[in-house]
Formats: C-alpha cells, sequence, structure tokens
C-alpha cells in the first residue's frame, strides 16, 4: 500500500475493546470525534479527510 496508513495493535487492547458495551464502544467513539473536532484546525481535518480517502 502507497497510500494511506496502517498501525497495529496489541492482542490484550483488543480482547479490552471487545469486552465492552455496545453503548461504551458508541459513548468512546461520540467523545473521541468531539475532542478531535475542537482540537484539529481545518487545515488538519482536511488532511485527515484525504488521508482517510487514500488521496494521500
Amino acid at each position: 500500500m502507497d497510500k494511506g496508513f496502517t498501525y497495529t495493535l496489541e492482542d490484550e487492547k483488543i480482547i479490552e475493546y471487545m469486552r465492552l458495551s455496545t453503548e461504551e464502544k458508541l459513548t468512546w467513539l461520540a467523545e473521541i470525534n468531539e475532542f478531535t473536532n475542537m482540537v484539529l484546525s481545518d487545515r488538519e481535518k482536511e488532511l485527515r479527510e484525504k488521508l482517510r480517502a487514500c488521496e494521500i
């Protein structure tokens, strides 16, 4: 893959996430989205979207 990004997680982190309820997972996701939207500049948000679309 020459565009986008990859990352790895330890098995323990995956198992910990799997143990969360659906409500806990959605709460976590909402909190992360709120935080990133507060701290990222418009330029950083634009770059994030390009990264997600594998344009960079």
